[in-house]
């Protein structure tokens, strides 16, 4: 997007800009909730096992809304409760999530089962494509569920052998390509 006024940043180098917008590390794991975990609420966030404080998570939310990232949907069922979800924006964030998650398992010790990492990583695309597809149909099903926190992983619906069906969709969507 050449010609973009990058006025109110610190420069125009795309870099810069990006962490700008979503570089700092509540932020990046509230895109994470969103894509991979399944989460869709303030509460969510809280339950989530990383230790967010709720002033830094509003924060971080309304941020992230400003700048486009994410959007919030008062709940049809409760309307004092706000539904987040990513918007076309977030969403394309998809590949740089995948990669900074290969990228951790590669390199440091991490509780992310060795041969979903392995597979993920010979389907990059599919993986994105899934995540994007679930975006879509607004499908609240975790993607990675051993990413989840306490509370998510008894969420009903979601099962123990989660991981490997990610898997086996994963290696069915790569061999239609």
């Amino acid at each position: 997007m050449a010609g973009k006024r990058f006025s109110k940043h610190r420069s125009g180098c795309p870099v810069n800009v990006s962490l700008e917008v979503f570089g700092d590390r509540w932020s990046l794991l509230i895109v994470r909730d969103l894509m991979v975990r399944g989460f869709t609420t303030f509460q969510d966030f809280v339950e989530s096992g990383e230790g967010i404080a709720t002033n830094i998570l509003a924060d971080r939310l309304r941020k992230l809304q400003q700048c486009g990232i994410v959007t919030g949907e008062k709940d049809e069922k409760d309307r004092r409760r706000v539904i987040y979800r990513l918007t076309e924006k977030g969403i394309d964030l998809a590949p740089v999530m995948l990669e900074l998650l290969l990228w951790g398992a590669q390199h440091e010790n991490t509780g992310a089962p060795p041969e979903v990492i392995a597979e993920m990583a010979r389907n990059r695309r599919a993986v994105v494509e899934e995540a994007r597809r679930r975006w879509r149909e607004r499908d609240p099903a975790p993607l990675l569920p051993w990413l989840g926190g306490t509370k998510r992983r008894s969420r009903p619906g979601v099962r123990g052998s989660e991981e490997a069906r990610l898997a086996r969709g994963v290696r069915r969507s790569a061999s239609k390509e």
